[in-house]
């Protein structure tokens, strides 16, 4: 139980990190943050494979690199949908 607890938190503090980074946001929040930084860390370490340091099973460079590309594709997919 408390492992999922560390996956979410780092998922979140993935997602704001990856946020920073392309200073853009996801939209729905902090649940945006955890969603983006979780499927931003799956595709990261599918991509370019589980290296560098890890926290709560993930490997944070790769993780990282993975949620800058996710939330850079979702902001574009949403700045398309408004205009």
């Amino acid at each position: 139980m408390l492992h999922w607890l560390w996956v979410l938190i780092v998922g979140a503090l993935i997602g704001i990190i990856a946020g920073a980074l392309t200073s853009r946001d996801l939209p729905a929040g902090w649940i945006g943050n955890i969603i983006g930084g979780l499927v931003g860390a799956w595709l990261g370490q599918a991509l370019f494979g589980s290296w560098g340091p890890q926290l709560a099973g993930m490997a944070l460079i790769p993780s990282i690199i993975g949620a800058v590309i996710v939330v850079f594709v979702v902001s574009l997919l949403m700045t398309r949908k408004k205009s």
